[in-house]
């Protein structure tokens, strides 16, 4: 693990969880896997506070534990898992825009909170729901759990895994921890439950207060209320299928942009007809016959099967080989090449293969002019283009002088970006006897950047934490403002009232708080900018190594 990932992943903590969970997290990405007592001495926390830490980390899939041969248990840290809080905000958008605002909630709530009950989650999402409509109006469980049964019947949530059922004798000593399993076809399997009700909207702090003592009081006599139904199955966000979503997107717009939009429409509808049927580390998708595709059409394209028939001909035929033909049996099955070091651009006999043109080179050459200079960028392309070049050749084909395109390589080639090969045409590897070849290592050049991106999210997220440090102090006095402003508003207070506790806040306060959120929501975005080309090498660097 890297420096900046690790750098990363704390700020993350820090942010998200607090300085406790940051402190105890920090130290098993360092260490590794270690057991309780050693992470009590090495954070110098209470035992109390490493336990509490843990159950938290554990509660969103930030730290695994696994039983050792003598009876111990050690916990490690998820990198990888710690990363993605990073990505919540997408997922959160993507759950909108498929699923509408039911949808967006409940992949909030899921990832607020590592994993909830079925039924406490509809009724979580109902009551926010319930808070933002007007007239008195509010949502029916049975809307929201509907939207909840969509989710897990396209697997963007999915079962927690359980502790199986197995007779123990009674003198048989408990595991030290629980081993956790469930099977794949239980993964999806909604439970039937008759949700009945509506969302309810917050009450005042008094009558807030009283139904706690009330609650209190129930659970001291021994009457709680009753077990709900789904008692025991919790679920959690699948992010592998929201990032198998992003890499269908991906491709759709790839075959837009190289072909056009009916080409691009008929790719996706191959992907929507197998994306809960294709594993996500799949080359291809599932085959699929002609008439198949043709029937599953959307109604807006009227395009008939001869005309289907030739854009999936050109699709297969194409030198990038999104689309490839398996068969011939109902008018021909189809797949799309989904693994992106997987797809071909070229076919000829000894041809290497590697990823088309959309992710061969995924962000690698826009980041050279803004680094390096065109010039630099010119060199870039004209490397990936020939593969091997000599510097005189490079100097020849991309016209710079021999001064430049030398100092240019060198960079170039100190910065990790292009490499040097030699071939000697003698065992003693003599200099005069030796072609020195420059070339391009793609995943090096793409951890590289991956790198720097890490390093960019981090440096993104402390200029944010000091924006809001230094203007700590106005923050609170506008909450504070806010706050009396709601209160007022609630008890009918007159016009003038209100405005008279506006201006508790001066002009000048007012545009520092402007600019101080002007700031922040570019901070904001370009974190999600950059986690977009973070996403895009990671897909690279992962389908490239699983490349056979």
């Amino acid at each position: 693990m890297t420096q900046a990932e690790l750098r990363l992943c704390s700020l993350l903590l820090q942010e998200h969880f607090g300085e406790i969970v940051e402190k105890v997290g920090n130290s098993l990405l360092r260490t590794g896997p270690r057991p309780l007592r050693l992470l009590v001495g090495d954070t110098g926390l209470l035992p109390d506070q490493v336990k509490k830490a843990l159950c938290v980390l554990i509660q969103h899939n930030l730290v695994r534990y696994e039983v050792q041969p003598r009876g111990s248990v050690e916990y490690e840290a998820r990198s990888e898992r710690i990363l993605r809080i990073l990505r919540y905000p997408r997922y959160i958008y993507t759950a909108k825009t498929l699923y509408g605002d039911p949808g967006e909630l409940l992949v909030e709530e899921l990832l607020l909170h590592g994993h909830l009950s079925m039924s406490c989650a509809v009724a979580r999402v109902a009551d926010r729901l319930t808070e933002t409509m007007e007239d008195g109006k509010t949502v029916d469980y049975s809307e929201v759990s509907g939207t909840f049964v969509r989710l897990a019947d396209t697997h963007f949530i999915q079962r927690c895994p359980m502790v199986p059922e197995s007779p123990r004798s009674a003198k048989a000593p408990p595991p030290p921890a629980p081993a956790l399993a469930i099977a794949e076809k239980d993964m999806y399997i909604v439970p039937r439950l008759s949700l009945v009700g509506k969302g309810k909207r917050r009450h005042s702090c008094d009558e807030e207060e009283e139904g706690e003592h009330k609650a209190k009081r129930q659970k001291q006599e021994g009457g709680s209320s009753e077990t709900p139904q789904d008692d025991g199955i919790y679920w959690q966000v699948n992010l592998e299928r929201f990032h198998q979503h992003f890499r269908d997107q991906a491709l759709v717009s790839a075959v837009a942009s190289r072909m056009d939009q009916t080409s691009s429409e008929v790719v996706r509808t191959m992907l929507r007809m197998s994306e809960v049927t294709t594993a996500s580390g799949a080359c291809h998708t599932q085959p699929l016959s002609s008439n198949e595709i043709f029937r599953s059409l959307p109604a807006g394209y009227n395009i008939g099967k001869q005309v289907l028939d030739q854009y999936l001909a050109l699709l297969a035929d194409d030198p990038l080989e999104f689309v490839g033909k398996s068969g011939d049996s109902g008018g021909g099955t189809y797949t799309v090449s989904i693994l992106w070091g997987e797809l071909g651009v070229t076919r000829g006999p000894g041809a290497s293969r590697a990823p088309p043109s959309p992710f061969r080179h995924p962000s690698l050459i826009p980041l050279l002019p803004h680094r390096f200079g065109s010039r630099c960028a010119r060199i870039f392309r004209l490397l990936l283009r020939k593969k091997h070049l000599e510097q005189k050749q490079v100097e020849d084909f991309a016209m710079i002088p021999a001064k430049e395109a030398k100092d240019m390589l060198y960079r170039m080639l100190s910065e990790n970006l292009v490499s040097l090969q030699e071939i000697p045409k003698t065992p003693d590897h003599a200099p005069s006897r030796t072609f020195y070849l420059y070339t391009v290592n793609v995943m090096a050049a793409a951890r590289m950047l991956l790198h720097r991106c890490y390093k960019s999210v981090a440096n993104l997220m402390e200029r944010r934490q000091h924006e809001m440090r230094e203007n700590k102090r106005l923050l609170e006095k506008s909450q504070r403002v806010e706050a009396i402003l709601a209160s007022m508003q609630a008890t009918g207070a007159e016009a003038a009232q209100l405005h008279e506790v506006e201006e508790m806040i001066t002009g000048p306060e007012r545009q520092q708080l402007e600019t101080l959120k002007r700031n922040v929501n570019k901070i904001d975005a370009s974190e999600n900018q950059v986690d977009e080309t973070i996403f895009v090498l990671e897909s690279f660097i992962e389908s490239t190594m699983k490349r056979p």
